[in-house]
């Protein structure tokens, strides 16, 4: 069994250079598009992995009750299924928030503003016995994209890497699911596509739209150098060959 199942939200955040790296580990990508009219399995059975993408919807419902998009409910139960299944878990900025949601986490619009561009975030205490994390270095470079965050993580999550004004950057539940507020899988065209799409935004914040394109392409070579691994990582846990992998980590770190 070597096929991921990837759940992409939003048209605009495809897998990208996430689905090459995972391909070249030795996974195989299955893609779901909701946002298309593709229907979401009930339960990961005959997935070696479940890969969340972002997207420009919101994690949380309106003033109404109603979902930011209408598969939000199955995607949080296949969430749910992954880590009460130990089903290796991968879920990025969006995805993120969902896995958080779908697990009594807060997510809301962010108090602190936009988080737009390149940075770095810190890498807890937490991360040194993550099968993951452990060989990410301490202020890996990361690409920030996003308006809403993650204010309260799920009763036993681990924080594996925080910044400043945003202090859940990323998070393991139970000893296979990830999520990362960071987006690890754009490229140059990507994020050119986000900017002109975002004109307005960037324009409130002050920022020239060519300006963070450039500023985010010349940033991509040291995401790789980071992120690469950790991809590599991931697949060879789904695929079962991650030496050290095998048994449970404690839930709250300990």
């Amino acid at each position: 069994m070597s096929t991921a199942l990837v759940v992409e939200n939003d048209p605009a955040d495809d897998v990208r250079r996430l689905g090459e790296w995972l391909t070249e580990a030795g996974l195989t990508l299955e893609i779901r598009r909701p946002h298309a009219g593709d229907e979401l399995p009930e339960t990961l059975d005959g997935y070696a992995a479940l890969v969340v993408l972002g997207g420009a919807q919101s994690a949380y419902p309106d003033a109404a009750g109603t979902p930011g998009a209408p598969w939000f409910p199955r995607l949080e139960s296949l969430l749910r299924k992954a880590v009460r299944h130990r089903t290796p878990t991968l879920a990025v900025c969006l995805g993120a928030q969902l896995l958080a949601t779908a697990h009594n986490g807060t997510v809301v619009r962010s108090p602190s503003g936009p988080e737009i561009g390149p940075g770095l975030v810190g890498r807890r205490d937490a991360a040194d016995t993550d099968p993951l994390f452990r060989y990410v270095p301490l202020l890996p470079d990361v690409l920030q994209w996003h308006l809403d965050e993650i204010t309260e993580l799920p009763a036993g999550a681990v924080l594996l890497a925080a910044s400043t004004r945003y202090p859940h950057q990323a998070f393991r539940l139970g000893d296979r699911a990830w999520g990362v507020q960071f987006h690890i899988e754009c490229d140059a065209d990507m994020i050119a596509r986000w900017a002109a799409k975002d004109d307005g935004l960037l324009a409130d914040l002050g920022y020239a739209p060519q300006d963070v394109v450039d500023a985010c392409a010349a940033a991509l070579a040291d995401v790789e150098e980071v992120w690469q691994p950790f991809a590599a990582r991931f697949a060879a846990l789904a695929l079962g060959t991650l030496s050290g992998a095998g048994r449970s980590l404690p839930l709250l770190g300990q």
